[in-house]
C-alpha cells in the first residue's frame, strides 16, 4: 500500500483528519523540538525525568510536523501512537530503528508519567536525549531534501 493509500484509510478509520496545515505551522513545531531538546540537555543533571519528558516531546513534535506535511492532524484517543506509526510510514524503512526507540520511549514516559514507582535508569535518560538529537538531525536533513521551504527550521 503505497503512502497516500495508507494515510486515506487512517482517516477512514478516524485516526487522522485531513486539514490544511500551513509551512508555519509546520516550521513553528520544528523550532519547538529545537528548544525541547535544548532543555533536555540543561535538564540531563538536574532532572532525569524532564529531561526525558523533553526529549520525548521533542521527538513527538518532529513527529507531528510529518504528518502535517501530507496535510493530516492526528484525531483519535492515541494520538502519540498514531503519529509515531505514521512518522514510520512517511520516513521509510531508513528510520526503523529510531521509530522502534521513539515508541519505546512512549511507553515508558506513560509508565512513568503515572506510576511514580516506576524507575528511570541514568542510561534511559541519556539514550533518550541522544535519540531525540539524532531523530532532529536525521529528519532534518531528510525535511530539508524533501521539502526546500523548511531549510530555514
Amino acid at each position: 500500500m503505497n503512502l497516500k493509500n495508507y494515510l486515506d484509510e487512517l482517516s477512514k478509520k478516524g485516526y487522522l483528519k485531513p486539514e490544511k496545515i500551513g509551512f508555519d505551522q509546520i516550521s513553528a513545531l520544528l523550532k519547538s523540538a529545537k528548544k525541547n531538546i535544548s532543555a533536555a540537555r540543561k535538564n540531563l543533571e538536574i532532572d532525569e525525568e524532564t529531561c526525558y519528558t523533553m526529549a520525548y516531546s521533542s521527538m513527538i513534535k518532529i513527529g507531528r510536523a510529518l504528518i502535517f506535511l501530507q496535510g493530516y492532524r492526528p484525531d483519535d484517543g492515541q494520538q502519540h501512537k498514531t503519529t509515531i506509526e505514521v512518522a514510520g510510514e512517511v520516513l521509510g524503512t531508513d528510520f526503523s530503528d529510531l521509530i522502534e526507540k521513539f515508541d519505546k520511549m512512549r511507553k515508558k514516559r506513560n509508565q512513568f508519567t503515572y506510576d511514580p514507582l516506576i524507575p528511570l535508569s541514568q542510561r534511559e535518560v541519556d539514550d533518550a536525549l541522544f535519540c531525540a538529537e539524532n531523530f532532529y538531525n536525521k529528519v532534518k536533513d531528510w525535511l530539508e531534501k524533501e521539502n526546500p521551504q523548511l531549510k530555514l527550521f
